[in-house]
C-alpha cells in the first residue's frame, strides 16, 4: 500500500509539473544593463558570404507600467565578407593603421553607427512601439531590428502550447511559430519554426532559452534556408544576452 501511495504522489507531481503555466513578460528594472552579442552568417554559395559579429550594450532608462525605454549602443562590429572573389574585412576594435584599404572604407561607413544611441520604447510583451536614433545614422535601426526578439502571447502558456509572430522587412515576410518545449525551475525553452515569403521564400528553424523571471531571451538560434532570385541563401543568427 505504501508503494502505491508513493507512486500516486509521484504521478500527481509529474502531472502538475507538466501542466505548469507561465505568463511570459519582459520584466525590466530601471538601471539594469545588458550586453547582447549577435553572430550572423550569410552564405550564397560561391557568390557571396558574410559573417558579422555585433556587441551592443542596452541600458534600461525607465519602466512605467507595462512600458519601458532602453538606450542601446553598438560597442563592437566585426565583419568579414567575400563577394565575387574579393575579400573584405572590418574590425571596429582595430586602429585605422591596422586596417587594409577595404577595412578603412568600411570604417567610414560603419564608424558613425558606433556613435549612435538607439532609443527603443516598447511594452512588456516585447512589442516595439517607437525607435529613434541620435544622431540619425542610416542603417543603425536596421541592426536593432535584426537583433529584436520575440513578441509574447497575451495568455499563459504551458508545454506544447504555440503562438505566432509575423515580421515584415525589406520586401520579405517572416512568419514565426514558437512552441513551448520545456519549462524548468528557471527557464522556458522554445522551439522555433516558420516560413519566409515575398522577395525570398524559405523555411525557419531554431530554438530559444528564456529566463523565467525576467522574460529575457538568454540565448537564441535562428536558421533560415531561403531562395532569392533563384539562388540559395542560408542565414544563421545566434544571440546571447547577459546582465552586466
Amino acid at each position: 500500500m505504501k508503494k502505491i501511495i508513493i507512486a500516486l504522489l509521484l504521478g500527481v507531481t509529474m502531472v502538475s509539473v507538466g501542466q505548469e503555466k507561465v505568463l511570459l513578460r519582459l520584466n525590466y528594472e530601471k538601471g539594469d544593463t545588458y550586453e547582447m552579442n549577435m553572430k550572423m552568417s550569410q552564405n550564397m554559395g560561391a557568390t557571396m558570404s558574410m559573417n558579422t559579429n555585433m556587441i551592443m550594450l542596452q541600458d534600461v532608462k525607465s519602466v512605467s507600467g507595462d512600458e519601458y525605454e532602453i538606450d542601446s549602443k553598438i560597442t563592437k562590429i566585426v565583419m568579414n565578407m567575400s563577394q565575387g572573389g574579393m575579400q573584405m574585412s572590418y574590425d571596429s576594435s582595430k586602429k585605422e593603421e591596422e586596417l587594409d584599404q577595404t577595412g578603412k572604407m568600411m570604417k567610414a561607413q560603419m564608424g558613425p553607427m558606433l556613435q549612435a544611441v538607439i532609443t527603443t520604447k516598447g511594452n512588456n510583451l516585447g512589442k516595439v512601439l517607437e525607435t529613434t536614433v541620435v544622431p540619425n545614422v542610416p542603417g543603425a535601426s536596421d541592426l536593432t531590428q535584426q537583433s529584436s526578439s520575440v513578441i509574447y502571447p497575451e495568455n499563459e502558456v504551458s508545454v506544447g502550447d504555440t503562438w505566432t509572430m509575423n515580421k515584415d522587412n525589406k520586401g520579405m515576410k517572416f512568419n514565426f511559430v514558437y512552441k513551448v518545449k520545456e519549462i524548468t525551475l528557471k527557464n522556458v525553452l522554445l522551439d522555433i519554426s516558420g516560413t519566409v515569403e515575398g522577395m525570398a521564400t524559405g523555411s525557419i528553424t531554431g530554438s530559444m532559452n528564456l529566463d523565467k523571471k525576467s522574460g529575457l531571451p538568454l540565448t537564441s538560434k535562428i536558421n533560415m534556408a531561403m531562395k532569392v532570385q533563384g539562388q540559395d541563401l542560408k542565414t544563421n543568427v545566434d544571440m546571447t544576452m547577459v546582465k552586466k
